[in-house]
């Protein structure tokens, strides 16, 4: 079987509707005239990806306020915020370059989505129609959301432990309505998994040793899975990619693996292009993966290309890439991803690319370069 490819989820909103987001906030446009906004960016990336030859389709999340928001808020400006949650919650990350961004804080119970990654979906899905090409989509994972309770302290009226249940469930639910919606894979984006071992003290959290608290949940969403099921649930993990900058660059990959094939998913679209040192990785991974995780045998989808990097890689480099990581994983356990969803938030100038309607051009190109490397890596393999 040839190497797969699988895109992470974002791509850079193109100029127009980041304006329509802002304009939105500001009370200058209405919700209907940003829907056909985003309605428009959406079936453009579509069309655009299905043109790169890539297996499986994504909208870009261009409906979303970010990767990690998109069940609580419309927008980065906090429009659609429920009246359960306040502004004033935890950094989820401070970037390298000193930009953050934060998230909410629940103030009482019950915790339920306003937004399903799956009602985005059902909109995006008839643009695939006639590109003989189906779609995945992207969901946050759960330990994501659990860090809207408050680290230290309870919710008055609402234990943490209820929190999770329902966290719990409503994570159930957002991935099975995205496969009853049609979605063939269904990653889990999992970018705090590694900002976990930062140990920040500018961010509490990331020095409150939660990785295992991390993996344990996401797993009391996994098991609601059969393998079957499971063998088209993944999880992503990155060290950031927001405005061309990371969050967790620093910290060695030994801080996550293995904990990260803990996880009882059926794949993984982990960052390395842009890895220094690449090869240690790829033997980490080896050593880690499992072929068994309670029923599936896990494949590592290892990035190829960079998207905080507006050089686009050539195929030989992916191919290049590929070849040496199949000394250390086991080629049917081998995958080709990017490193990052290339806009995880709804609101980036992507300012090394210099604006974000090159950058949307510069990430189709390197979905390109990625599939054409995918094939000859799978070429010189013989796979």
């Amino acid at each position: 079987m040839p190497i797969p490819t699988e895109v992470v989820g974002s791509l850079p909103r193109p100029q127009y509707l980041q304006k329509a987001y802002a304009d939105y906030d500001a009370g200058t446009i209405k919700q209907d005239e940003l829907i056909a906004t985003q309605d428009k960016a959406a079936e453009d990336s579509v069309k655009r990806m299905a043109q790169t030859g890539e297996t499986l389709l994504s909208d870009g999340e261009q409906r979303a306020s970010s990767f990690a928001t998109y069940p609580i808020i419309d927008t980065l400006g906090g429009a659609g915020l429920a009246s359960n949650l306040a502004a004033d919650g935890q950094y989820f990350a401070i970037f390298e370059d000193g930009h953050h961004r934060q998230l909410p804080r629940l103030t009482s119970g019950p915790f339920k989505y306003r937004t399903y990654a799956y009602d985005n979906f059902k909109k995006s899905a008839p643009y695939a129609q006639g590109t003989g090409h189906a779609m995945k989509t992207a969901v946050i994972a759960p330990s994501m959301l659990y860090l809207l309770y408050p680290l230290n302290g309870n919710v008055e009226g609402y234990p943490k432990e209820e929190f999770v249940k329902d966290l719990v469930n409503e994570c159930e639910k957002d991935i099975r309505g995205c496969f009853e919606a049609g979605a063939q894979r269904v990653s889990m984006d999992f970018t705090e998994g590694r900002l976990a071992s930062k140990r920040d003290p500018r961010n509490p959290w990331t020095g409150a040793e939660l990785l295992k608290t991390f993996v344990d949940l996401n797993n009391k969403v996994l098991e609601r899975f059969s393998a079957e099921e499971r063998e088209n649930i993944g999880i992503h993990t990155c060290p950031g990619g927001d405005c061309d900058s990371v969050h967790s660059g620093e910290v060695p990959y030994a801080s996550l693996l293995p904990s990260l094939f803990a996880m009882n998913a059926g794949y993984f679209l982990i960052q390395l292009a842009s890895e220094k040192d690449k090869t240690s990785v790829y033997k980490q991974i080896g050593e880690s993966i499992r072929r068994d995780a309670n029923g599936v045998k896990q494949v590592a989808f290892i990035g190829v290309t960079n998207p905080l990097n507006p050089r686009v890689e050539a195929a030989e480099e992916v191919a290049a890439d590929l070849v040496e990581a199949s000394k250390y994983i086991a080629k049917d356990q081998l995958g080709a991803t990017d490193d990052c969803g290339f806009s995880p938030f709804s609101i980036d100038v992507k300012p090394k690319h210099g604006s974000p309607d090159f950058a949307r051009d510069v990430a189709m190109q390197k979905i390109k370069a990625r599939v054409e490397g995918a094939k000859r890596a799978s070429d010189e393999l013989g796979v």
